[in-house]
């Protein structure tokens, strides 16, 4: 491995930024996009594969980087509703992306309905991501029931703030043992290399790339945030300070 590959459930990921496959203007763009952005995880919401038809024009764009397929539950209101989902996309891929959003104006989780979710796909053998609130109690609980990664959102999804929840994001990175995966919010490639540099293992990134004047460019954009955040964290960023400190001696170099 290297610093800029990263494991879930003991698998090696070769890329820190996951797409998202919403909002594209085609299929071709999703899939050159993809490429620019040498995702190796792609998320794609049930409703949008045929899962009758051995052969999907969807699911082919999306296989152009030998990507892992993260099936969502998007459009679950309930763990019941989740739990049906994840299991009809099961024939596809056991990696789930869990999602609860009883509230579609806001789209926020219901962190109750997805941690009950999470434990029964888990003990179904389901590889479950949850998308869930930046709250360091539920990714504790999402962490001991079986998920071998969690996704906080930065923000909430499509709003393209950033990361509005900064610092309960630094205390779930500090406390996780599992990989932390910057969901939702993320509107900047400055967005994505900020959260890469507080020490999240990666972002997951969808309508910032997708409804780009370029999306391609901006996937590559991205690409280079997530991998110069990685790197800047593990070399060790310089802590603020209140004083000036100087670069250069100030005494011994005019004799």
């Amino acid at each position: 491995m290297t610093t800029l590959d990263f494991k879930i459930a003991g698998y090696t990921i070769r890329s820190r930024l996951l797409m998202g496959t919403g909002k594209f203007s085609s299929h071709s763009v999703m899939a050159d996009a993809i490429v620019a952005g040498g995702s190796h995880i792609v998320t794609a919401a049930l409703r949008r594969v045929d899962l009758q038809q051995p052969k999907d024009a969807f699911l082919d764009a999306i296989a152009v980087n030998d990507t892992i397929l993260l099936t969502n539950t998007s459009g679950a209101r309930t763990a019941a509703e989740a739990i049906r989902l994840a299991r009809l996309g099961g024939s596809k891929s056991p990696w789930v992306k869990l999602e609860v959003t009883p509230e579609p104006n806001h789209l926020l989780p219901d962190t109750i309905e997805t941690v009950a979710a999470a434990a029964v796909l888990v003990k179904e053998g389901f590889i479950v991501l949850p998308y869930i609130h930046a709250d360091p109690v539920a990714c504790k609980r999402l962490e001991d029931v079986g998920c071998p990664a969690v996704m906080p959102l930065g923000a909430p999804i499509g709003t393209n703030r950033g990361l509005a929840t900064r610092d309960q994001l630094r205390i779930i990175v500090d406390q996780s043992s599992v990989p932390v995966i910057v969901d939702a919010g993320l509107g900047a490639p400055s967005h994505a290399s900020e959260a890469m540099e507080m020490g999240a293992d990666a972002v997951l990134v969808n309508t910032a790339i997708a409804t780009a004047r370029d999306p391609v460019a901006m996937a590559r954009a991205f690409k280079w945030a997530v991998d110069a955040g990685r790197l800047a964290y593990v070399s060790g960023v310089a802590g603020e300070r209140l004083m000036a400190a100087a670069s250069s001696p100030l005494t011994g170099f005019l004799r």
